[in-house]
């Protein structure tokens, strides 16, 4: 049995000044060691049992347990409990489509089309897509999956000008850039991506499968063709529970 949480000690690292550890944050610590030994989809002890073998309060439990949620290391069912969370996906950072990123890994891609219109370009998007103001603007929206897990939601931007007829090979679950190479021969070449952090609203979570105010990665893509003009505007939001990136870096 692991050892009661306490508040500090002689353990605390230098420079610390004494300041005691929060409870809560010292339960996460054992939790942390307790998950590295189980394999992913074990139970987790009940926060009523966690609380009496800790000896700490519901309330430290349960934001121990939120924290480690978020980070994507447990896994909550409602009505069911609480799990050991899967490893979470690891992309690499390149320009590549989604369907290729999932089928690399072995996760089986798929896409839910919310939403595609027309618009008209305003604000940033006439200098992202080399397009007049006003002019108009494929907007489609999708919800990402792999093995039928919500992953991302994602908002794509394209000259409709420049793609027409665009909007009917896109079918469910079709691929983008397979499309624009294929029916357009459009090559991407290279991209511009940020990436921040934010914090899913009452939308996003319901479509992801997530609580409101979980943190998530939103993406940012300008994407540019073989012919140095700009092809779309992506902007996209992953679950930071089941997401992370990877990337090579080499020195200038």
């Amino acid at each position: 049995m692991l050892q009661a949480v306490s508040g500090g000690g002689s353990g605390s690292a230098p420079g610390t000044r004494g300041q005691r550890e929060p409870k809560y944050w010292a339960l996460k610590q054992h939790l942390l060691d307790l998950l590295e030994a189980l394999p992913a989809g074990s139970p987790i002890p009940t926060e009523r049992a966690l609380a009496g073998e800790f000896n700490v309060s519901r309330t430290t439990v349960r934001q121990a347990l939120a924290d480690l949620t978020a980070e994507g290391r447990l896994h909550r069912v409602q009505g069911k409990g609480t799990f050991a969370a899967e490893p979470k996906l690891a992309q690499r950072l390149q320009l590549s489509s989604y369907t290729e990123d999932m089928r690399a890994q072995g996760r089986e891609p798929s896409s839910r089309l919310l939403e595609i219109d027309e618009i008209h370009a305003e604000a940033e998007l006439p200098k992202l897509l080399g397009i007049r103001t006003g002019a108009k603007v494929l907007r489609l929206r999708r919800l990402r999956l792999a093995d039928g897990e919500p992953m991302a939601l994602e908002t794509t931007h394209l000259p409709s000008a420049r793609f027409r007829g665009l909007r009917k090979h896109l079918t469910e679950g079709a691929s983008l850039y397979a499309a624009l190479r294929e029916r357009y021969g459009v090559e991407l070449e290279r991209a511009e991506e940020t990436i921040e952090t934010s914090l899913a609203g009452p939308q996003e979570a319901e479509l992801l499968g997530a609580d409101v105010g979980m943190p998530v990665l939103l993406l940012s893509r300008h994407s540019f063709g073989s012919d140095g003009k700009p092809v779309e505007f992506v902007r996209s939001i992953y679950r930071g529970d089941r997401y992370k990136f990877v990337t090579t870096l080499t020195r200038p």
